[in-house]
């Protein structure tokens, strides 16, 4: 269903589109992620062990700026991975200002392991379009993404 807003033609077919958006990026988003519950791990959570297993060892504020979360809300997330022994931060020793977040070893074996369920679950959800289609989906989002980051 999408809006009852009864307001111009432009104002009601983006609402709708929005709303359509909203729904399949937050049915999606469940979908993909169920598997986590079972890993004691948040979106945030595996969003920064991903980020971390692929890029490498983060500044806390670019990890952050990674997985598109606050600098309070990352510290969070990084203080309750730390606490189970998935990261470590380390200061820098020329500027202890400078915190860099590792994986552990236990972290980078729980993001190797858990990471393919997380690949199969997006092909998977995603194999409702055709090869075309989720090259469209992708670009169309990068165009509304860009826009409203500005």
């Amino acid at each position: 269903m999408g809006t009852r807003h009864r307001g111009t033609e432009e104002e009601v077919r983006a609402l709708d589109a929005y709303i359509k958006l909203m729904r399949a990026a937050n049915a999606l988003t469940a979908r993909v992620h169920r598997h986590l519950a079972e890993e004691r791990l948040t979106i945030s959570q595996f969003g920064a062990l991903e980020a971390l297993y692929h890029l490498g060892p983060l500044c806390q504020k670019d990890l952050g700026r990674k997985i598109l979360k606050t600098d309070g809300n990352i510290t969070l997330v990084v203080d309750n991975l730390e606490k189970r022994g998935l990261v470590e931060r380390r200061r820098d020793a020329k500027d202890r200002r400078y915190v860099m977040v590792h994986l552990s070893d236990e972290g980078r074996e729980l993001i190797r392991r858990t990471f393919p369920r997380h690949v199969a679950g997006v092909v998977e959800a995603l194999s409702v379009l055709d090869p075309s289609e989720q090259q469209e989906l992708a670009r169309l989002c990068r165009i509304v993404g860009k826009r409203a980051a500005e």
